[in-house]
C-alpha cells in the first residue's frame, strides 16, 4: 500500500495545476474580477507614467542614452511624445474597464463587492507591473527603472517584486471574499 491509496484501492492523485486553471477561468468568467484586472492594469500603468516618468523624471517609454538623460530638445520632444502615447493607451484601459464595471454592477445577478474589485485592481496592478517589468526592462531594455544607477537591478528587480507583491495580496483578497462566504453558509 503506499501513500496514495486507501485499503488497497489507488486513490486519484490531485491535478494541483488543472485546479489553478479551473479556477482562474471561474475567476475569469466573473465580469466585476474583469473590470477590476483591467482598471487595475490601467491604474498601474498611469502610477508608473505620471510618477516615474513625469514627476520624478527617471526614465521615459523609451530611453537612447545609457541614463535615460535626453542630450536635444528634439529627444525630450521626442522621449515625451512616446510617454504621451503610453498614457493614452493605459488611460482607455480604465476607461474601458470604467466601462465593463458599470455593466458588470448592472448585470442581473451581480453581486457588487468591494474587496473583490479592491482585490482584482491589485492583481490587475500587479500583473502589469511584473508584465512591464519583464518585458520592458528586462527583455527588450527600453528601459530601466533608475537606468544609470549603480543599483540599476536592483531597482528593476523591486518593481517585478512589487507586482508579485500586489498580484498576491489582490489574489488573497479576492478569495478572502469566497472563503468568507463559505463560512458563512456552514455555520
Amino acid at each position: 500500500m503506499n501513500a496514495f491509496s486507501t485499503v488497497g484501492k489507488p486513490v486519484a492523485k490531485p491535478n494541483v495545476g488543472r485546479q489553478v486553471i479551473r479556477t482562474v477561468r471561474n475567476a475569469l468568467k466573473n465580469p466585476l474580477i474583469r473590470s477590476g484586472l483591467l482598471l487595475g492594469a490601467g491604474f498601474g500603468g498611469l502610477a508608473d507614467g505620471i510618477v516615474l516618468h513625469s514627476i520624478l523624471g527617471w526614465h521615459h517609454m523609451i530611453c537612447y542614452s545609457m541614463d535615460c538623460q535626453p542630450t536635444t530638445v528634439a529627444q525630450l520632444q521626442l522621449e515625451n511624445t512616446q510617454d504621451g502615447y503610453f498614457l493614452l493607451v493605459v488611460w482607455l484601459m480604465v476607461l474601458t474597464g470604467t466601462a465593463m464595471l458599470f455593466h458588470a454592477v448592472r448585470a442581473e445577478g451581480s453581486e457588487a463587492n468591494g474587496r473583490v474589485l479592491l482585490g482584482s485592481m491589485l492583481a490587475g496592478c500587479g500583473t502589469f507591473n511584473f508584465l512591464e517589468g519583464l518585458i520592458n526592462h528586462q527583455i527588450l531594455g527600453l528601459h530601466h527603472v533608475v537606468p544609470g544607477s549603480p543599483h540599476q537591478f536592483l531597482f528593476d528587480m523591486l518593481y517585478l517584486a512589487n507586482g508579485v507583491l500586489f498580484f498576491a495580496v489582490g489574489v488573497w483578497l479576492i478569495g478572502s471574499r469566497r472563503n468568507e462566504r463559505q463560512r458563512r453558509y456552514c455555520q
